[in-house]
Parts: C-alpha cells; sequence; structure tokens
C-alpha cells in the first residue's frame, strides 16, 4: 500500500485536474449556448436557400450558364474536412478524421486533394495527403465574410477544373451530446429529386440568367458557412460533454483516494498504539 504522502499528493493532484476540467466545462458551456443559437437561427435560411437551389438547377437548361452545377466525369476530388484547432472534446476530431480517410478509400482511383479547417485535422494528414490550403485561422474570427472567401476559392477552382467533385465533412450539431459526422455535396450542386408527374413552373423575376449568378454563388457560400457554424457548435457540445464526463471520474477517484488514504491512516494509528501498549508491557513485566 502507498505511503500516506504519496496518497495525499495523489488527492492533490486529482482535485487540481478537477478543478481545471471543471472550469473548461462551464466555459465550453458558455460558448455552447451562443454557438447553438446561432446554428439554430441559420439553419431555417439555409436550408430553404438550399431547397430553392437545388429547384432551381433541376430547371436549368445545358444553355443556361449554371457553371457550379456542370457534372463532369470525376478525376479529382477536394475534401473540405472540418475539425477544431483544439482538442480535449472526446470523439469529435477522430470522429471527423476516420470519415476522411473511408472517403480517401472510397475514391482511391481518383486524385483527391483536401482543404482542411482546423488545426487538428491538417496535423492528421498534412504530411501524407495533398494539401491545398489549411484555414484554420478562421476559427479566430468566424464570420461570414471570412467563410465566403473560403467558398469563393473552393468555387473558382470548380469552375477552372481543378476539381470535378467537392465534398464537405463536418460535425452536425444535434444536441449537447450527440454531434452527427455529415458528408455533404458541396460541388457540383445535387439537383432536387422531384416526381416526373408534378410540372413545376417558375416565373423568373429578374431573369433566369441573373438568378443563377447570384442566388447560386450565395447558397453555395451559405452552405459552407452553416456547416462551418456546425462545427463549432458541435465543438463545445462535444468539449462540455468530454469534460463534464472527466469531471466526475476526478470526482470519484478523489473520493477513493480519499477511503483509501482513510483506511491508511487509521491502519497506521492502530499500529503507532500497538506498539505504545506492546511497549508499556514491556516495561510492566
Amino acid at each position: 500500500m502507498a505511503n500516506l504522502k504519496e496518497i495525499r499528493n495523489r488527492i492533490s493532484t486529482v482535485s487540481s485536474t478537477m478543478q481545471i476540467t471543471s472550469a473548461m466545462k462551464m466555459v465550453s458551456a458558455a460558448k455552447l449556448k451562443k454557438a447553438q443559437d446561432a446554428i439554430t437561427a441559420m439553419r431555417p435560411y439555409s436550408n430553404k436557400l438550399t431547397e430553392l437551389l437545388q429547384s432551381l438547377s433541376a430547371t436549368l437548361d445545358a444553355d443556361s450558364g449554371s457553371k457550379f452545377a456542370e457534372q463532369r466525369e470525376v478525376k479529382k476530388v477536394l475534401l473540405v474536412a472540418i475539425s477544431s484547432n483544439r482538442g480535449l472534446a472526446g470523439a469529435f476530431n477522430s470522429n471527423i478524421i476516420k470519415q476522411v480517410r473511408v472517403l480517401l478509400s472510397d475514391y482511391k482511383d481518383q486524385e483527391v486533394s483536401i482543404l482542411t479547417i482546423g488545426k487538428k485535422v491538417n496535423d492528421a494528414f498534412g504530411k501524407k495527403e495533398t494539401i491545398i490550403a489549411n484555414k484554420s485561422e478562421v476559427f479566430d474570427d468566424l464570420t461570414y465574410d471570412n467563410v465566403a472567401d473560403i467558398a469563393q476559392m473552393i468555387m473558382d477552382q470548380f469552375v477552372e477544373g481543378n476539381f470535378d467533385k467537392v465534398e464537405l465533412v463536418y460535425n452536425s450539431f444535434k444536441n449537447a451530446a450527440t454531434q452527427i459526422v455529415m458528408t455533404e455535396q458541396f460541388l457540383p450542386i445535387v439537383p432536387v429529386e422531384s416526381d416526373a408527374n408534378v410540372n413545376l413552373d417558375y416565373i423568373f423575376e429578374p431573369s433566369k440568367q441573373e438568378i443563377v449568378e447570384t442566388l447560386i454563388p450565395k447558397s453555395l457560400k451559405t452552405q459552407l458557412f452553416k456547416a462551418i457554424r456546425d462545427s463549432f457548435a458541435s465543438e463545445h457540445g462535444a468539449r462540455m460533454t468530454a469534460m463534464h464526463k472527466a469531471t466526475d471520474n476526478a470526482t470519484e477517484l478523489r473520493d477513493q483516494l480519499k477511503l483509501t488514504y482513510n483506511k491508511a491512516r487509521q491502519a497506521a494509528i492502530t499500529n503507532e498504539i500497538l506498539e505504545i501498549v506492546g511497549g508499556a508491557e514491556a516495561l510492566n513485566s
């Protein structure tokens, strides 16, 4: 059995760790509320805009100029992998890394490149895979304009023919304890699958061409912004949950150590009493 000093040191260490994890949990909980409100407010707008985009793309003909809906033979693929810049978030980052590896296996016959948003996924693939850019700094100032610049770069690369398909890999926020890994096609635009018997008649105002040139780029930028916002909220939810579990485990371990310390202290006191009694009897005999 460890001596009393070693047990006291372990209790002190575990208590310090518990204070740190508890503080991190509270910080993440505060950040989660703001991030959750942001993604909850944004989803209806983003989903409706995506729905309009898909409906519009389904009505476009070959001469409409929809360069973002062009279907090409998939030879070059770009994976936009979104993780976090920091760890201590449970399986949040490892799930993204696993999914990217699955996609790399699925596209083994194609030329695959990765655009990383988050230091963790960049560290995982930076030395082995082709990384065209690392945009981890976007989390330092997460605004629509900063994300729009990233989306515009991806869109330009697609139009120039550098990539035939672009997919987003990110964690979708469900609640603080649940994050769903999503693989979402970004480019080319996926037309909505409508009933063949339903004839959709659209009246375009202004012209169809003008709508294509304004609505589609905006929708794509919003789609990427929503994915990053989703990941951001998921990160804080995952970290809050992980730190809550770590705090509970530290509390349990501290209580066990205190029980062990009390038993060892009681045994030591008993031994001292026995030695004193034995010594007194020896003097009396």
